[in-house]
């Protein structure tokens, strides 16, 4: 079953948000709080929305953190997929293609035109996943990031 997220939902996805960054060899950079997330999520003007799927037996078995990107090329929204994890021990399970088409039929139902996100260079089981579904790779595209140090020092020029 998928869902959208509630409140009562937020130490869940801080936890699937930490497991998610320790599998990608990052926890030291998971700094969110779980006040943030709710903040984020549920806030006056949230700034993202989250899908959590469900065992039968209402375990939560994984989640998507999404928020709308626009595109100037096609004129509209699109959804931009920050985070899509499912617990180990539940892949194989369809979940998290449960949770892509309910991102895409978001996407369908308002109008959307695109769903994007990014994915590690080495995650080849999720590669596979994704190609399995129709999803392909930008190529031609670089993801540039400015944080820390060189964010601070560049806005404050």
């Amino acid at each position: 079953m998928i869902r959208n997220a509630t409140p009562a939902d937020v130490p869940v996805i801080h936890e699937m948000v930490r497991e998610l960054a320790e599998y990608e060899k990052a926890l030291h950079e998971a700094q969110a709080t779980k006040e943030q997330l709710h903040e984020a999520l549920f806030g006056e003007r949230p700034a993202a929305y989250a899908f959590i799927a469900e065992t039968a037996e209402g375990e939560t078995a994984g989640f998507a953190l999404w928020f709308l990107n626009f595109s100037t090329w096609r004129g509209v929204h699109g959804i931009y997929l920050e985070d899509l994890y499912v617990r180990p021990e539940l892949r194989g399970g369809g979940y998290g293609k449960a949770l892509l088409t309910e991102l895409a039929r978001t996407c369908v139902e308002r109008g959307y035109q695109r769903l994007e996100w990014s994915v590690l260079n080495w995650n080849e089981p999720s590669i596979r996943f994704y190609e399995a579904l129709g999803a392909r790779p930008q190529d031609e595209w670089s993801v540039y990031r400015l944080t820390d140090g060189a964010l601070a020092e560049l806005g404050t020029r």
